[in-house]
């Protein structure tokens, strides 16, 4: 497990601000948010990601029968604060078998949903095609979000992309066929708003694909 920031983007190594950079860079992408080393999932842990975040921390809640909290991934540092999110969940897909859902919610441009979608990033791109109605809905905050299916990922997987609260909120499913929870109007809670209730998430292992 790293235990060193790195590029949102890529997962390379990053330089820490220094004599001749006021922020983070990597060697490829340049000035970016770092990402903070992943850690096992723990409601202690999830309260340090919340509590630093600018961003929503969204996780569906209640969470669907049977699944559990999997792990959370920000980045950002101690003076931008979390700039991006990503919560992971898993349990038993619709059609049986293990399924996983990340939500990742981020500023314009720090491109850690693009790289957990497989995509070249650092935002959607034309492979959301808004003109057309969206392909799912939820509940975001108590607001209705619209969500486009987004093409070009790799096969494994289905991502869905749309705004909410001013901000890029990705849904990323493993394998495609879980994807159809996405259409039951999944209720999503920004952490950042919720109460103790929080203390009672069952939490599982840790998914790997945090840190892909």
């Amino acid at each position: 497990m790293r235990g060193e920031p790195s590029c949102p983007k890529c997962g390379g190594r990053v330089r820490a601000p220094g004599l001749f950079a006021d922020s983070w860079q990597c060697d490829v992408h340049g000035t970016v948010y770092p990402l903070q080393p992943v850690v096992p999932p723990s409601v202690e842990g999830l309260g340090v990601v919340v509590h630093r975040s600018q961003v929503p921390v969204w996780m569906p809640w209640p969470l669907p029968v049977g699944w559990l909290f999997s792990g959370v991934a920000s980045a950002g540092d101690d003076r931008s604060g979390g700039r991006a999110s990503a919560v992971a969940c898993s349990g038993p897909g619709p059609f049986g078998g293990p399924g996983e859902l990340m939500l990742v919610a981020e500023e314009l441009g720090v491109g850690l949903g693009a790289r957990y979608a497989g995509i070249d990033g650092p935002d959607p791109g034309p492979g959301m095609c808004v003109d057309k109605p969206p392909h799912a809905k939820v509940l975001a905050a108590g607001r209705p979000t619209a969500l486009w299916h987004v093409s070009g990922t790799p096969d494994d997987r289905v991502v869905f992309a749309g705004e909410a609260r001013g901000l890029w909120l990705w849904a990323i499913v493993w394998p495609e066929e879980t994807g159809l929870l996405m259409y039951d109007e999944l209720v999503l809670t920004d952490l950042r708003d919720a109460g103790a209730e929080v203390d009672l998430l069952p939490c599982g292992a840790l998914t790997p694909r945090l840190l892909a």
